[in-house]
């Protein structure tokens, strides 16, 4: 499965920490993530993560296009609940509502749907997005 993570940034050490917690589930799957968060996870996990620019400059955009083109089957977002909700994440939302992508802004959330993955109830999008 293809999987996108990102976090703003005083949600960025959650997520680095989320993923040395699954570091074991995240390594059977591509990861892709901005820049920032993907780099951090990348040297605390040695998972390879294929980075995207930041979301500043662009990284919600180049991974909004991998949900639309159906290339992304998971998308987790550790979004700063204290803060007005950005626009990146109300657009990551939208599309995942629209193609079908599990989307996760929270740790509670993204651990329901790892531990979902790691239990095979996400093969449905193997149907939806076929291994070529």
């Amino acid at each position: 499965m293809n999987i996108a993570i990102m976090a703003d940034d005083r949600k960025k050490e959650l997520m680095v920490q989320f993923c040395i917690a699954y570091c074991g589930i995240l390594a059977k799957h591509s990861i892709c993530a901005t820049n920032t968060t993907g780099r951090l996870v990348s040297e605390a996990t040695g998972l390879p993560v294929s980075l995207y620019n930041s979301c500043a400059l662009g990284g919600a955009q180049q991974i909004g296009a991998r949900i639309t083109y159906n290339e992304l089957d998971l998308v987790l977002f550790f979004e700063d609940p204290t803060k007005e909700q950005s626009k990146e994440v109300t657009y990551l939302c939208q599309l995942c509502d629209q193609m079908n992508v599990p989307f996760a802004t929270n740790v509670a959330t993204a651990e329901v749907i790892i531990r979902g993955l790691q239990d095979g109830l996400l093969d449905w999008r193997d149907i939806v997005n076929p291994k070529k």
